[in-house]
């Protein structure tokens, strides 16, 4: 047999291999453990095969929907549908919603061998590798409209004035806006460079403004599962950036933060907010993602360790300084629950009393890691006085076929000008409309 020809069959019996690992590595404890301020911790399992449960991509039958959580009364209608990956939201002052319709750019050195050649096919499965739209959409009135193209995977959106901040893979950009118009003119402009490169692990890119518009925040995901790539792949990376929008000078706010994506600020405390997803590979009760408020200079321990001092050790240069100083998260949501969206609720229009008076709405993808599968679903975590006060309540279920095929994925979640709940839904290519039922 030729050389070549081995290594064909050898990647072939290491993929059958891969795929059958979802036979086993089932959670200990239910997902609920992994919920909260204070999750359950066990230790970590050491396998050679990583637990693969994918849902592979299917998209929705005819007349499909999410559904409504147990005990909740909610309305969900079709808000837009045709998208092309739909990932993240964003709501003008006027009401036009804005959507990103992106994918990863191309990351050539990124999963490189036959581990990541395996990893790769795993992601087709999922319907996670498909060429980026590179597009902002303006949905207004059941009409879509080309709002900005020719973006470098776009993820993130905030209106500062009359100015659009987006954070492509690889920049945040912006853009002069014009109320009611329904596209941008002319290319953007540079704000300032962030983290990319072949490698680009993690390429989802958030921005956030603060409340009077003087600084910018922006999230960047690590290069890496756990730091496997070299620490100097991870120069500012796994971090929350502060900017100064006028002259794009930077520095590190909170660092530690394995891939933070949703931001939001809470008026109660002046506090920012984001939703982490947590690393892979050391059982499916291992280790949940979390939201929690960011300290100005806090670090919370990737890739040394995780929920404080709980050290890692795959990690190839260990500093035990540094897991010393780690904070612990705020609020566990569950162990691979892939938790990106995210989306503070409080006194909007439409919410003014009831069970989403006052929380976040959570947007939960669904992960690979975990046997059975957490996520693919939108959760509320209840708060009082700026902080979360109670377990999650499931608001959008249904994302899962009988067969364990993926109708749909949430992603960005965002709150309309009448305080009805927008979802993201990049595997449906559509965007969802909820209301709760009066």
């Amino acid at each position: 047999m030729h050389t070549s020809s081995r290594l064909l069959a050898f990647g072939l019996l290491a993929f059958v291999a891969f795929a059958a690992a979802g036979c086993g590595g089932t959670a200990r404890l239910p997902l609920e453990a992994g919920v909260g301020p204070h999750p359950q911790l066990p230790a970590p399992e050491k396998s050679l095969i990583p637990v693969l449960h994918i849902a592979p991509a299917k998209g929705w039958p005819p007349g499909g929907k999410p559904v409504a959580g147990a005990g909740v009364a909610v309305d969900v209608t079709l808000f837009a549908t045709g998208l092309d990956h739909p990932r993240w939201l964003y709501v003008l002052p006027n009401g036009d919603v804005l959507v990103a319709e992106t994918n990863a750019p191309p990351k050539p050195e990124d999963g490189k061998g036959l581990r990541g050649w395996v990893q790769k096919k795993m992601m087709i499965r999922a319907g996670s590798i498909t060429p980026s739209a590179n597009r902002i959409s303006l949905l207004r009135d059941g009409q879509r409209f080309v709002f900005a193209d020719k973006l470098n995977s776009p993820y993130g959106m905030t209106l500062v004035g009359d100015q659009l901040y987006v954070a492509d893979s690889d920049a945040v950009v912006r853009f002069r806006y014009v109320a009611g118009a329904t596209h941008v003119e002319g290319p953007p402009t540079k704000v300032v460079d962030l983290p990319a490169g072949p490698i680009n692990h993690h390429w989802t890119k958030n921005v956030i403004a603060s409340e009077d518009g003087a600084r910018l925040y922006a999230t960047v995901g690590s290069n890496s599962n756990v730091g496997e790539n070299g620490l100097a792949a991870e120069a500012g990376r796994a971090a929350v950036w502060e900017i100064d929008p006028a002259s794009g000078q930077h520095r590190i706010y909170a660092s530690g933060l394995r891939n933070p994506n949703g931001l939001a600020w809470v008026p109660a405390t002046g506090k920012l907010w984001a939703v982490v997803n947590e690393r892979d590979e050391i059982g499916s009760d291992l280790v949940p993602d979390y939201m929690t408020s960011l300290v100005d200079g806090g670090f919370y321990g990737f890739p040394f360790s995780y929920y404080g001092s709980h050290v890692d050790a795959r990690v190839r240069e260990p500093r035990p300084d540094m897991v010393a100083k780690a904070l612990v998260p705020d609020y566990a949501l569950g162990a691979h629950t892939a938790s990106l969206g995210l989306v503070y609720c409080g006194g909007q229009p439409g919410r003014a009393s009831g069970p989403f008076s006052e929380g976040m709405f959570v947007g939960q993808h669904g992960s690979w890691n975990r046997k059975p599968r957490s996520g693919y679903r939108v959760v509320f975590v209840p708060f009082q006085r700026g902080q979360p006060a109670g377990d999650p309540i499931e608001v959008l279920t249904g994302f899962i076929s009988d067969k364990g095929e993926a109708w749909g994925r949430p992603v960005g979640v965002a709150l309309d000008k009448q305080g009805a709940l927008l979802v993201a839904d990049d595997v449906g290519n559509s965007v969802w409309r909820v209301t709760p039922v009066q």
